[in-house]
């Protein structure tokens, strides 16, 4: 199936917003099978609308457009879908009545220019949305069935993956059921990954499993896409594939599915009833920051300390006879652990504390990574070399530190070699 995607509208044409809708909708797309074939920006002029909408018609399958169904007079989708399909637009009745219900929950009285978004093309399919006052609806132009979605993001989320995808997947003639298992990493590159895993999908010698990945640094994520008959068809598939990815990637799993690192960490804090005190320098508190939002997170994070110069946390943490000027070192690292645990009075600390290098930001600047967790019974240490620039520095120390604590609740190794770090010197050991 050949499938367009249209993104509308003067704001993400001219770059004033970023357009995440659209790697969004491509990777979902992706995610269950179907490719993207164009994918389209226009601004909020009809006749460029009109072309673009004629064109897809064309050459595509399917196409799905996004934005351009609020209430006011730049919002053009209604119109122009109308016009290239030959048709009138009708007031939807059951809409207006959703939106007028929408309104009265809320103690609001509903704005008449939001009657235009119960306007639809005669004919179009209305597509619900759960979570908004802009319906969805599809259409058939040309030789194309378009799909018109909310530009809002959670909007579209809801809607892309409840009612377009299954639409998508039942005119493609696809498997009744399509399952996306996801593995997601720290440590190891792409292309290692790649490697590691060679041979998994021939496991299942139908071709039902599909290995892709998505990289984004500091997380590699793995996806198995399992085509089958039903749900038992696809478990049947999936289990031999994924025990061996397991067993392949090993230590390196820190999350699965919709699971995320920070996640895993604090149901394992949980789990165990433990309370966490944080120390992290460079890093603008992003690990607090990752853990403490999350529900439950109060119970666990009793206090981040964030310094940017580390002799601070001389005063910050009481500690005495013990000098935090020159060079790291390990055994300054594992104190200034063992004073914030018990100056704050947590069961754990872990500190992040990052010596980085002179000179302009490029490629090979880098940091060393100088990690300690500490709780009443011993010191784990950690350190680790990271070059690609500040901003690469900074995103790796944080990744780096809540997968150490994470080996380390799990009772795994804390040091075991990564990817993306410089080993030619001792930077790398404990």
């Amino acid at each position: 199936m050949r499938i367009e995607i249209i993104c509308t509208g003067d704001e993400v044409l001219t770059g004033k917003i970023v357009n995440t809708n659209f790697s969004y909708m491509s990777q979902k797309l992706e995610d269950v099978g179907l490719s993207v074939h164009w994918g389209t920006t226009v601004g909020d002029d009809r006749q460029s609308l009109l072309a673009a909408f004629r064109l897809a018609s064309q050459r595509a399958d399917a196409v799905i457009v996004n934005g351009g169904l609020g209430p006011t007079i730049d919002d053009l989708s209604q119109e122009i879908a109308a016009q290239a399909a030959g048709v009138e637009l009708v007031l939807n009745e059951d809409w207006l009545t959703t939106m007028e219900a929408f309104f009265t929950k809320r103690s609001r009285i509903m704005p008449p220019n939001n009657r235009k978004q119960a306007m639809l093309p005669a004919g179009a399919e209305l597509i619900d949305n759960p979570v908004g006052t802009a319906c969805g609806f599809a259409l058939d132009i040309g030789q194309a069935r378009f799909f018109f979605t909310p530009g809002v993001p959670r909007e579209l989320r809801r809607m892309l993956e409840e009612q377009v995808i299954p639409r998508l997947l039942a005119r493609g003639g696809s498997p009744a059921t399509i399952f996306l298992k996801r593995f997601h990493s720290y440590g190891l590159g792409e292309s290692h990954v790649d490697s590691l895993l060679t041979g998994v999908e021939a496991l299942e010698p139908d071709g039902s499993v599909k290995l892709g990945f998505r990289a984004h640094y500091p997380q590699l994520e793995t996806k198995l896409t399992v085509r089958g008959t039903d749900m038992d068809d696809v478990r049947r598939k999936l289990e031999p594939v994924q025990t061996e990815v397991r067993k392949r990637l090993g230590n390196f799993i820190m999350a699965e599915d919709d699971q995320t690192l920070e996640g895993v960490v604090l149901a394992e804090l949980t789990r165990q009833v433990a309370t966490l005190a944080l120390v992290e320098t460079f890093t603008s508190g992003q690990i607090a920051a990752r853990i403490g939002h999350l529900p439950g997170g109060e119970h666990v994070l009793r206090c981040g300390v964030t310094v940017r110069d580390r002799t601070a946390l001389h005063k910050v943490l009481d500690i005495k006879g013990f000098a935090l000027a020159g060079e790291l070192t390990q055994e300054m690292t594992e104190e200034v652990a063992r004073a914030a645990r018990t100056h704050i009075g947590a069961g754990l600390a872990l500190v992040v504390l990052i010596d980085l290098d002179e000179g302009p930001d490029r490629i090979d600047f880098g940091g060393t990574i100088w990690i300690a967790i500490a709780s009443a019974e011993d010191v784990a240490f950690r350190r680790s070399r990271i070059l690609g620039g500040r901003e690469w520095v900074r995103l790796g120390a944080v990744e780096l530190g809540l997968d150490c604590l994470r080996r380390y609740l799990h009772r795994l190794p804390v040091m075991e070699r990564i990817d993306f770090e410089k080993t030619d010197d001792t930077a790398a050991q404990g």
